[in-house]
């Protein structure tokens, strides 16, 4: 055994102040997280105060994980250039000052362009965290223990949105969930500012401006095709959206197979195991994110629950996620990376097959069986891809490589409203108006099910009572459709997983 000499260098990875670090990223990961799904439960309330239409609903839901996965690799490669610590800081005050503007938006289109904004922010941290963890944690096994706490706050975050959601709307107004950013944001700044080490690619190149715009209008406009086509169908709009998506991807990939300091590299995709890490995240957090944010409305508004009992009734959710983020490192030690991968999202599919059955008046002991096994396995396959995607690539690229591992989760998470949604909402707005309802109250009930709790409310006396069942019973029948095309696609990626993942423990590194 070799000992140190007396006056050696400490090793960085041995430093205490490393877990202190994490707990500062974790924090700016929560608040992340937490509003991509925060606004599950506010929904009945902007529906009552702003009045947006089922598709400005839609967006209101959606457009902050939009732009956040579509600004990520360029924030990543950004934070690359001019410092993790100096971007996760400057995104943090904005990410501060902007939520002022959600709170108090007028209209449904300010809360729409308010959440874009925050998006934009948004954008700016995640990347960053998951980079300066990177390089933080140079042993292979510490950096698999810390990208589990980080994976746990991530989905955590994601479940415990409805929670704090609840506790708010108890309260004050829906605008609160966006004011209780501030204060957790102040405190990021100072004790970032005070605890977190810069890094940066020491000969990072320039930052490519059009590689930028590329990659936002090419992710927007894809999401934007997808959304639609699902909604509403094909039309020479969804189309155009579409090509020119697709058309800015290509370009964008293009760019990056020329350029002397890309984005990102792309040739990291030629890797198997990378691509069908990626592709993981994003169906895991698609299960994950659609299942919270649509039972959040049923529990309110199909099963009448108040918002507060509501978040409770999904903690489950972020419980299960909570444990297997944390265990996932000795899982994969046990077993191997494809193992953990593919049963994380077997597990996810169960839980989705459970809802298969779903009506208004199913008990919670299966509600909850599926929120526990759904965060359980969130945890334990988001953890582990983020890990495997991360190690890949060299400390000096690691925040491209993050803004990989995070456009994968916010593009699952938009994709899990919008997608899982249009198929709720294209069900729903097929039932039958009951007798006597006049054609106003029926247009605005068929619109959403926030819209039929108004609508049954104005109308009252037999009339209303009948229309928010028929109501409670078509949105119902949505979740039973959307569960089960989710439980087919996730139980499917985990096939694919299993057969595309090699059986490797961690441990190596692109050092």
């Amino acid at each position: 055994m070799t000992t140190a000499p007396p006056h050696a260098p400490v090793r960085h990875d041995r430093d205490p102040g490393r877990w202190v670090s994490l707990g500062v990223l974790v924090l700016a990961v929560l608040l992340v997280a937490v509003d991509a799904t925060v606004l599950g439960l506010a929904t009945p309330f902007i529906s009552e105060d702003l009045r947006p239409s089922g598709a400005q609903l839609l967006w209101i839901g959606d457009v902050y994980s939009f732009v956040i996965a579509g600004l990520l690799v360029s924030m990543g490669g950004l934070g690359d250039r001019i410092g993790r610590k100096r971007l996760l800081l400057a995104g943090a005050a904005a990410f501060g000052a902007v939520s002022v503007l959600n709170a108090y938006a007028t209209g449904p289109e300010l809360l729409i362009a308010a959440r874009a904004l925050m998006g934009v922010a948004g954008a700016t941290l995640m990347p960053s965290t998951l980079a300066l963890i990177r390089n933080i944690f140079t042993d292979p096994r510490e950096r698999s223990m810390a990208i589990g706490v980080w994976a746990s706050s991530v989905s955590a975050g994601a479940a415990v949105g409805p929670l704090v959601g609840g506790l708010l709307l108890e309260h004050f107004w829906w605008g609160s969930v966006f004011l209780i950013n501030l204060p957790v944001m102040a405190v990021l700044v100072v004790a970032g500012a005070r605890l977190l080490p810069e890094s940066k690619d020491p000969s990072p190149g320039p930052w490519d401006l059009p590689s930028a715009a590329l990659s936002l209008v090419g992710m927007i406009g894809t999401v934007y095709a997808i959304k639609e086509a699902a909604a509403h169908g094909w039309s020479a709009q969804v189309g155009a959206a579409a090509v020119a998506g697709a058309a800015a991807l290509a370009w964008f990939v293009r760019r990056q197979r020329t350029l002397a300091s890309p984005l990102i590299d792309v040739r990291l995709f030629r890797d198997r195991g990378f691509s069908a890490a990626v592709a993981a995240d994003l169906l895991a957090v698609l299960g994950l994110a659609g299942l919270v944010f649509f039972l959040s409305q049923f529990f309110q508004l199909v099963q009448g629950r108040s918002p507060l009992e509501a978040g409770l009734a999904e903690l489950p959710a972020t419980i299960g996620s909570i444990v297997t983020g944390l265990l996932a490192a000795l899982a994969v030690r046990r077993t191997s990376v494809r193992t953990v991968v593919a049963g994380g999202l077997a597990a996810m599919g169960l839980a989705l097959a459970l809802l298969a059955g779903l009506h208004a008046g199913t008990g919670y002991p299966l509600l909850f069986a599926a929120l526990l096994l759904a965060g359980a396995g969130a945890g334990f396959a988001f953890a582990t891809t983020s890990d495997m995607i991360v190690s890949l690539v060299p400390k000096e690229q690691a925040g491209a490589a993050s803004a990989v591992s995070e456009t994968a989760y916010e593009l699952g998470a938009a994709l899990g409203i919008a997608l899982l949604g249009s198929i709720t909402t294209g069900v729903y707005r097929g039932f039958a108006t009951p007798d006597g309802v006049p054609a106003g109250a029926a247009a605005a009930a068929h619109d959403s099910i926030g819209g039929a709790a108004q609508a049954a409310a104005a109308l009252g006396g037999p009339e209303g009572q009948a229309l928010m069942e028929a109501a409670r019973d078509a949105f119902a029948a949505g979740l039973r459709y959307t569960a089960g095309v989710g439980a087919a696609v996730l139980l499917a990626t985990a096939v694919a997983a299993w057969i595309l993942l090699k059986p490797q423990r961690p441990g190596a590194t692109a050092d």
